[in-house]
């Protein structure tokens, strides 16, 4: 089998760079997967190698070749300078939050964020002296008016978590420059498949990879990308915390990987196909996916996005919890948990107007997250038709 160049696998397809990413037959014995490896004790061949560490593996929580592959893969996909893993998506955003941060820095959190990341600042940053103020996710470029002196870093989430508000990146991403700030996002809902952070100037890119890259339910895992100014301390943090995955989690998720194109676009098509429907439903106030004219950000989504993930959420025509809950108890197709990306398909209340602050969430109803996973589009659409029914019947 003919190797190719950097450059020459730059050329190829996404699907088909997916497919090759990380993965060196010649290194693994011919075997298409790299095997997890697993240990945490490497040995050196004479004392002179040891006392000068002379080796490409030191300690096995400093890394591997399960981790080279995933990491090597990643950051492919990405292009980026570098990638870290860590133990969960909540990890990732925590790990890249304090690589940018100290005591007396200020920093600026998109208003919609994921609330793990948001508990994340109120409780353990603000513990160790780093402010942060939150701000509306379609604020752009207006984000100007609120960089003090010593602001480090602004964090982004797009579409936003639960709301799915779309943010003008380029917009912000032109005032950090200008003030010499990190920017970060969480890239979980498009991964690097259907948007490139890095790729419009954002410094950092998290993906919770428990959901598209591995795929199948099973993993908890978050993938860190930067580029090169943001990865040294990226990996100096990520070194200096002692985050560590197991290679088996590792070696799933590169297999997930392999097939991640497939189901996106599988799931994506779904998932705007059902959100179509829903629209049209007397039992829906409104649909919240952004490749939807209605969703805020839209025309930004349709210039920046090379598509739509299988994630978005609705307000339903329910004035009590006991109709959400009729509704949900009537789906047959849709499991009810905490999670996406699975190939799956999820169905989960939610309620944003607790915790927004810097801009309110009125629904107008009560609202509901769906994951649309690898079902028929015609069976999971007659499965909520049937259950708005009995909603609107309870």
């Amino acid at each position: 089998m003919k190797s190719m160049s950097p450059t020459e696998k730059s050329l190829l397809q996404v699907e088909t760079r997916a497919v090759l990413a990380g993965r060196n037959a010649s290194e693994t014995f011919g075997f298409v997967n790299v095997p997890p490896y697993r240990g945490s004790t490497v040995l050196y061949p004479n004392a002179a190698d040891c006392l000068a560490h002379r080796n490409r593996y030191t300690y096995g929580r400093r890394g591997n070749p399960t981790m080279d592959a995933l990491e090597s893969a990643w950051s492919e996909l990405e292009g980026a300078a570098g990638t870290v893993i860590c133990p969960s998506g909540a990890s990732a955003c925590t790990t890249a939050l304090l690589s940018c941060l100290k005591t007396g820095d200020h920093l600026l959190m998109v208003d919609s964020v994921y609330r793990p990341t948001r508990n994340f600042c109120d409780n353990i940053l603000t513990r160790y002296g780093v402010e942060t103020t939150y701000y509306d996710p379609q604020i752009g470029a207006g984000i100007a008016a609120l960089v003090r002196p010593n602001t480090r870093a602004i964090f982004m989430e797009s579409p936003g978590s639960q709301t799915f508000e779309v943010q003008d990146a380029p917009a912000i991403v032109a005032v950090a420059k200008k003030h010499d700030i990190t920017t970060l996002i969480d890239n979980t809902w498009a991964t690097a498949l259907l948007f490139r952070p890095l790729d419009f100037g954002i410094d950092i890119s998290i993906n919770a990879a428990t959901k598209y890259p591995s795929g199948h339910s099973d993993v908890l895992i978050g993938l860190v990308a930067a580029n090169a100014k943001a990865l040294p301390a990226l990996k100096a943090m990520h070194g200096d915390l002692g985050v560590y995955l197991g290679p088996d989690d590792i070696a799933l998720t590169l297999r997930g990987m392999r097939t991640m194109p497939l189901r996106m676009r599988e799931q994506g098509a779904n998932a705007l196909q059902i959100a179509k429907h829903l629209e049209r439903s007397p039992h829906v106030v409104r649909v919240m996916h952004p490749g939807l004219p209605s969703c805020p950000g839209h025309e930004i989504f349709k210039r920046d996005f090379k598509g739509a993930s299988g994630l978005f959420g609705i307000v339903l025509k329910a004035e009590t919890d006991k109709q959400v809950e009729t509704f949900l108890d009537h789906l047959s197709l849709f499991g009810m948990g905490y999670s996406w990306g699975g190939f799956e398909s999820l169905a989960v209340p939610f309620d944003a107007t607790p915790y927004r602050t810097a801009t309110e969430f009125k629904p107008g109803g009560r609202a509901v997250r769906l994951n649309i996973g690898l079902e028929s589009p015609v069976d999971l659409i007659a499965d909520l038709d049937a259950a708005l029914a009995a909603m609107a019947g309870a």
